[in-house]
């Protein structure tokens, strides 16, 4: 992470919960000086009050980075206070979803470089994926800033468009969700065939996280780990008879559905 531009001009979070807190843990982790942070957080909790960052203070007159970390429904409120931020000199970053960068645009103006990104659940466990996407005003290292500060909490991946953000938010946003729901749809079946329902949920659980560090650790593609672990006429090919039929459709209609109301959600 490039320190230098942060560690001599400040930086603002502004909402400090379960993703805001990942991420100042990351950045402390990585360096970032404390005096550097200044939080405004209405409802701090303990581990914030001993960070060592400025809480609640005085902000910085002309800050690096101001890192919006709000619920969406608390933007139009919350954002009005860093308003006289906006124009140029402060890059603007975003994990709110359902804002547009044309919304925070109107708000902080015209001139104002601004990130839209989306991390997912898992970055609270430094294993999450963001995806950014910036307005015309952000530079290429306004973007390289913005992913070295959303490094600590997972991957970084690029947009072509922001119209994209909707699909990443239906995938990778609500993603975690519908994975858990599998989980739980395999210790129920498992305990169907006679389980108990501690173990059942043991095994599934487990199966989940070892298939996942095996996708993240192999080379090959998902369909070829599928096909590498499925024997001709085997058990696992018996399920897969059951269930490939169904889940793509399914899950496309999953997907799209949470896009549907990520992009109703922006208006």
């Amino acid at each position: 992470m490039n320190l230098d531009r942060i560690a001599a001009q400040g930086m603002i979070l502004l909402g400090c919960g379960k993703m805001g807190s990942a991420m100042l843990a990351g950045w402390l982790s990585a360096g970032l000086p404390a005096a550097a942070i200044h939080v405004i957080e209405p409802h701090p909790s303990e581990w914030l009050r001993a960070s060592g960052v400025h809480l609640n203070g005085p902000l910085p007159a002309a800050p690096a980075v101001a890192l919006l970390a709000v619920k969406p429904q608390m933007m139009g409120a919350a954002l009005p206070e860093l308003q006289d931020l906006g124009g140029g000199g402060t890059l603007f970053i975003s994990i709110a979803a359902g804002t547009s960068l044309a919304q925070l645009g109107a708000t902080l103006g015209a001139q104002t470089p601004i990130i839209r990104a989306m991390p997912n659940p898992p970055a609270a466990v430094g294993a999450g994926i963001t995806a950014l996407i910036g307005n015309a005003q952000a530079t290429a290292d306004d973007l390289k800033l913005a992913e070295s500060l959303l490094a600590v909490v997972g991957a970084t991946v690029r947009l072509d468009h922001e119209a994209q953000m909707d699909a990443v938010t239906g995938l990778s946003g609500s993603g975690p969700a519908y994975v858990f729901h599998m989980i739980e749809a395999m210790a129920a079946a498992g305990e169907a065939q006679g389980l108990a329902p501690d173990l059942a949920m043991t095994l599934a659980r487990a199966t989940v996280i070892g298939a996942g560090q095996l996708a993240a650790q192999s080379e090959d593609s998902a369909a070829q780990l599928r096909i590498n672990v499925t024997s001709p006429k085997g058990t696992t090919a018996a399920g897969l008879d059951v269930l490939m039929p169904d889940l793509t459709p399914l899950m496309t209609r999953t997907i799209a559905a949470a896009a549907e109301r990520s992009q109703e959600l922006s208006k």
